[in-house]
């Protein structure tokens, strides 16, 4: 980070209730979306605390007030219910800490949004799947997630990004990019257009079920990779889910199947090497164990029956939204390299290729649940 970066981070933590003398600044984490720095400060004779420092995303989240307002509605709810069940509520849930005016963000003169949180100590992440037991602790936290926001009204929660797993929608979307090729690079990928074209059905299975009212509408995570749930360091259990800038009302299939999409996986999330990429059964099966334990007891029968079904149309979504990124010119998702998201559009097919391949054995593993 060079020095008018730092001081410019400098700046915009001084809008912040920060207490101490800022001694630290560093970029944290690799998301796609959102900017990101971890800072330190030195309080007297009382050693350091660290914070993060957050800047929102305006081209992805159009109206950042509405998802402060979700998320601060989500994280009381989610503190009170910790607090009763004799948890810590500074260390389970994510805690906002306001600008100087009171506000959840800060507005800087270019109009940018900023945000920050307690940082979890003592607590790591994972990008990929270290141990099987690590991936049970992940879909046990995100399932205990859902299970504390079953009662919470999912209707009163903004949409913070319209239509985001409607797959019938981003569907229509593809076939749009596809049509005006803006970028002329349509021709190339001709077999990956194909393979979306020939899963049209796939791209209305939730949705029309839910028009139809055979799905509960839920508080969703809506982005339940592996990296956003904390470990603590000592007890390697999963002790807090964070991000929470896409909690909003959705289905449970969604937020399984990212998982499975994400951490059962053999390879990379932008692998080259298709041969390298399948969907692990038997982290599969670890994960969902480990959801539905987490949920205890909130899933209806149809829901679980749907979980093998939320990991394929989550996976063929994902391929189909880096498929139209590509298409539109990258103008989305943060890209490294040439061709990155048409790296990552071919994993995400490769594995519902070998989801369907193997779909009796999913269907069989969520079988055992329904008893």
């Amino acid at each position: 980070m060079n020095n008018p970066e730092r001081q410019q981070i400098a700046k915009i933590a001084d809008h912040f209730a920060y207490e101490g003398k800022l001694i630290g600044i560093k970029e944290h984490g690799n998301g796609h979306i959102n900017d990101t720095f971890l800072l330190t400060y030195e309080i007297g004779n009382m050693g350091t605390i660290k914070v993060i420092l957050q800047r929102m995303n305006k081209e992805i989240f159009a109206k950042p007030e509405q998802m402060m307002e979700n998320i601060l509605g989500v994280s009381a709810f989610l503190k009170e219910k910790i607090i009763k069940r004799g948890g810590d509520p500074y260390r389970e849930t994510v805690n906002v800490i306001p600008a100087k005016d009171g506000k959840p963000y800060y507005v800087d003169d270019t109009g940018e949004y900023w945000r920050s949180y307690v940082y979890v100590l003592d607590t790591c992440s994972f990008d990929m799947v270290q141990s099987k037991e690590d991936f049970y602790e992940s879909a046990y936290a995100f399932g205990h997630f859902q299970s504390l926001l079953a009662d919470y009204p999912a209707e009163t929660l903004y949409e913070t990004i319209a239509n985001f797993h409607n797959t019938k929608i981003r569907f229509a979307t593809f076939l749009k990019a596809v049509e005006e090729d803006v970028m002329g690079r349509a021709d190339e990928v001709r077999e990956e257009i194909q393979f979306v074209l020939d899963r049209e059905a796939d791209a209305n299975f939730f949705t029309d079920l839910l028009e139809q009212g055979e799905l509960p509408l839920r508080v969703t995570h809506n982005d339940t990779k592996l990296n956003n749930v904390l470990f603590d360091n000592v007890t390697h259990k999963g002790v807090c889910v964070v991000d929470l800038d896409t909690v909003m009302p959705g289905l449970a299939m969604h937020d399984f199947g990212d998982s499975i999409r994400f951490g059962a996986s053999t390879a990379a999330e932008d692998e080259q090497d298709l041969s390298k990429v399948s969907c692990d059964m038997e982290l599969f099966a670890i994960y969902t164990k480990g959801y539905i334990e987490g949920c205890g007891g909130k899933l209806t029968a149809r829901e679980i029956e749907l979980l093998p079904m939320g990991a394929k149309i989550m996976t063929y979504e994902c391929g189909m939204r880096f498929l139209t990124d590509y298409l539109q010119g990258d103008v989305y998702f943060k890209t490294h390299r040439e061709g990155h998201n048409l790296d990552r559009c071919r994993t995400q097919f490769k594995l519902v290729a070998d989801m369907e391949a193997k779909w009796e054995t999913m269907q069989e593993i969520v079988k055992q649940y329904l008893k």
